[in-house]
């Protein structure tokens, strides 16, 4: 069988491709770009589908820092919103995270048949895409989609990864990922300026989100994955020339 990625979106169609393929979840703004960065730092992640499952985790956990949104508002006893800014800033890295978010964080929890789930964003989508390589047949990046759209930053992201792995010699899955790859593969990031995403954290003043994620692009040389119920660096990882590069604005998509 031939090595296989798809392009897809939203937590519902993470079950939707059968048994065996590797999920590559991807939330740019902004669940995530968050756990990302908290990994990096050394703090634990449990990204969480719900409040349901957020209060008897944080019971359990030792002074956990619970972090998130639904529907762009932060739940009553939560630290702080979905920030990857204000994440970064924090020194409590010895507490663990809870991180619960409208979309992304569903979609993280959501594929209970898949082999593997990882989690990528800006942050280290190079390292994401040719880590799949030799090691999964079948390769999904999904988007989170948000209020049932696949949004412009997710689009590209998604896009960046699968085409390192169509020139890796993967073949796309269906016409919308070949689309998808021939729209996006080659777009700066400034690309995702006309997410509707963007347009929500300039109206929110959370700028800070917006120039921490298009300032940190291709930094983390390292990639992450559901183990149980927390977000690990994955089995065997070996990064190269340490995990964390010196961080700049990507203008261009270089081969």
């Amino acid at each position: 069988m031939s090595e296989t990625v798809a392009i897809d979106f939203s937590p519902e169609r993470a079950t939707a491709h059968g048994e065996g393929a590797a999920i590559i979840a991807v939330d740019v703004i902004r669940a995530t770009t968050t756990a990302v960065t908290g990994v990096v730092l050394g703090r634990e992640c449990y990204p969480v589908p719900s409040l349901e499952v957020a209060v008897p985790l944080a019971a359990r956990l030792d002074n956990p820092l619970l972090v998130g949104e639904l529907g762009g508002n932060r739940p009553y006893g939560f630290d702080l919103t979905n920030s990857p800014y204000e994440l970064a800033h924090r020194t409590d890295v010895q507490r663990p995270m809870i991180l619960l978010s409208t979309s992304g964080t569903r979609l993280i929890s959501a594929p209970p048949r898949a082999d593997h789930v990882y989690v990528a964003c800006l942050r280290n989508w190079r390292a994401q895409a040719r880590w799949m390589v030799g090691r999964h047949d079948r390769v999904v990046v999904l988007g989170a989609g948000t209020r049932g759209e696949f949004r412009e930053e997710d689009q590209l992201c998604c896009a960046w990864i699968a085409r390192e792995l169509v020139e890796a010699g993967y073949a796309p899955h269906d016409e919308r990922t070949r689309k998808l790859i021939r729209r996006w593969s080659e777009e700066p990031v400034e690309g995702l300026l006309i997410s509707r995403s963007v347009t929500y954290l300039r109206e929110t003043e959370q700028e800070d989100d917006l120039e921490f994620i298009m300032s940190h692009v291709d930094d983390v040389d390292r990639v992450f994955e559901m183990r149980g119920n927390r977000l690990v660096s994955a089995a065997g990882e070996e990064s190269r020339n340490g995990a964390v590069r010196a961080p700049g604005p990507v203008l261009h998509v270089q081969g």
